[in-house]
């Protein structure tokens, strides 16, 4: 089986992903997992550009293909803030803990039908030649009043879900996995890797035929 890279090394993504690219036909890997240190920067204007970026460090690095996301929330009463960098939120090294609170503390006052928001997910795979294919999902919900759930990372806990009456961190993984912007852009990422799986085994038979 093909190794995947992940280009990450939030254990809470990793894990993540190996439940929503489950039986994919590849073994989905983390850095630490191969002794790797990725550190590519994230100075793309959109979640395009860094998702590529990541994933074309780590395919190099590795010799892999690899697979890297950039994801971020988009907030229509701040214009799209925090968007594409949403990780970079008031500063860096602050928790996710005070970039909520900056963020809820910006929009003090704003009514709930003003308070529009969506997650966007970018998910690039990228192999060791420098090809990448991009695969993009999104979830639409509403900033909450306040934190709720202790599921999820990041701004999952003030991300709610109208239709279901819940924030993204009071889902359980699998519900969560079902409709979010991670979830979605997953289900195109698993084509894609579906496709070069196909194109690596009709590699692996052209060779042993030569043999």
């Amino acid at each position: 089986m093909p190794k995947l890279l992940l280009a990450t090394n939030n254990l809470g993504k990793v894990g993540e992903y190996r439940q929503l690219l489950a039986d994919c036909g590849w073994e989905l890997v983390s850095p630490s997992e191969l002794g790797l240190s990725l550190a590519a920067e994230e100075t793309g204007d959109t979640y395009e550009e860094n998702a590529t970026l990541k994933a074309l460090k780590a395919a190099q690095v590795g010799g892999l293909h690899a697979l890297a996301d950039d994801s971020g929330l988009e907030v229509g009463a701040l214009g799209g803030e925090p968007g594409p960098r949403a990780a970079r939120f008031g500063g860096e090294g602050t928790t996710y803990q005070e970039k909520m609170s900056l963020l809820l503390e910006r929009l003090q006052g704003v009514p709930p039908s003003e308070r529009g928001c969506r997650f966007v997910c970018v998910i690039a795979i990228a192999d060791p030649q420098g090809g990448v294919r991009l695969c993009r999902g999104e979830c639409e919900g509403l900033v909450a009043e306040a934190p709720q759930g202790e599921g999820g990372f990041g701004y999952d806990p003030i991300f709610y879900l109208r239709e279901r009456g819940l924030t993204m961190a009071q889902l359980s993984a699998e519900e969560k996995n079902a409709i979010s912007h991670r979830g979605r852009a997953a289900q195109k990422a698993r084509q894609v890797l579906k496709e070069l799986l196909h194109e690596h085994q009709q590699r692996l038979r052209a060779t042993q035929a030569t043999d």
